[in-house]
């Protein structure tokens, strides 16, 4: 083989694994690179990664367009808040049952609703956030109204004779991400069984797949609910850092910023969803310190995806991955 032979193949060297190492050592010290604002704004990202990648199932896999994960967002944080407050319970078990109770109270508002088209669905859907916000404003014997769920404690563990409270900033980050990193394993282990296969077929064309013998008013259900789980899981975190929820954790806000996640990351793709909640959410809350151009680099980046990434960021960055890999 001569000299010329051997050059073209080192460039073609795999270069993802390289690159992941690298993505690896600065998502671990990322809260020792920037400033504790940063390592903030990246916990904030975090954790809307979690609902987010319960909308994408929905979304992206399975076609449903939903609003409601602000409403399982909410209920998820005042579960865990009311558990961990008069209840003192262990956070685990906060993270648990948020996830849980947001799953259960999603089945008898899908079964109605999943029942309608298109249209309606959203609408309906729009319309859980908003009761939710009502029930948290006037129920105010359970959750306190308008002056919000307070006192709430910083996740607490216990392992043998060792316990350490989770209370600053760096170690909740390190918290969310390894919760994160289970959860997109989730996702991801869920899109690649035959259930996904499944869900897939239901967006591509649902009356197909049913003539072939998938039920697919059942997957579309059980779909609705593992959306609302990662929602609740995620609505525990979001209460155990904050150590407060109000109302304002129902707000319609939140539904459309998860939206816009998945559908700027890139809608039916697991790296679209991470890559979305960094962009979108870590970017924005970072820029918080500059409102004058906070909310003009916020519009930017949707008409920049509006005009020329209207897949989403994430097919850009699958093409990428696959042409550092190496090829023969």
């Amino acid at each position: 083989m001569s000299l010329t032979d051997t050059v073209p193949q080192a460039r073609r060297r795999d270069l993802r694994i390289p690159l992941a190492a690298v993505l690896i050592v600065v998502a671990l010290a990322a809260p020792f690179i920037g400033t504790r604002y940063v390592t903030h704004s990246l916990i904030i990202a975090l954790i809307f990664m979690l609902p987010a990648h319960g909308l994408n199932l929905l979304v992206g896999y399975t076609g449903l367009l939903s609003l409601a994960q602000a409403a399982f967002f909410g209920i998820g944080a005042y579960t865990a808040g009311l558990l961990a407050v008069h209840y003192e319970t262990p956070f685990y078990v906060n993270l648990i049952a948020a996830g849980l109770v947001s799953g259960a109270l999603a089945l008898p508002l899908g079964i109605p609703a999943l029942r309608l088209r298109s249209t309606s669905f959203v609408m309906c859907t729009l319309g859980f956030v908003i009761i939710g916000q009502a029930i948290a404003k006037n129920w105010i014997s359970l959750t306190r109204g308008d002056m919000g769920l307070s006192g709430i404690p910083k996740p607490y563990f216990e392992l043998g004779p060792l316990s350490f409270t989770v209370s600053g900033t760096t170690s909740f980050y390190y918290l969310a991400l390894a919760i994160c990193v289970l959860g997109t394993l989730a996702a991801w282990a869920i899109v690649r069984s035959p259930a996904g296969r499944n869900m897939v077929a239901i967006r591509e064309n649902e009356t197909l797949a049913e003539s072939l013998g998938v039920p697919t008013w059942r997957y579309k259900l059980i779909v609705f609910m593992l959306s609302a789980v990662f929602a609740g899981v995620g609505g525990s975190l979001y209460a155990h850092y904050l150590t407060v929820v109000s109302p304002l954790t129902f707000q319609m806000y939140y539904s459309t910023t998860m939206l816009i996640i998945v559908l700027g990351g890139g809608a039916g793709m697991i790296s679209g969803t991470v890559f979305g909640s960094l962009l979108f959410v870590g970017l924005t809350e970072a820029l918080r310190v500059a409102p004058e151009v906070r909310m003009i680099a916020y519009g930017f980046c949707l008409l920049v995806l509006v005009f020329w990434f209207k897949k989403g960021f994430a097919p850009l960055i699958n093409r990428f991955w696959n042409a550092i890999g190496g090829s023969k």
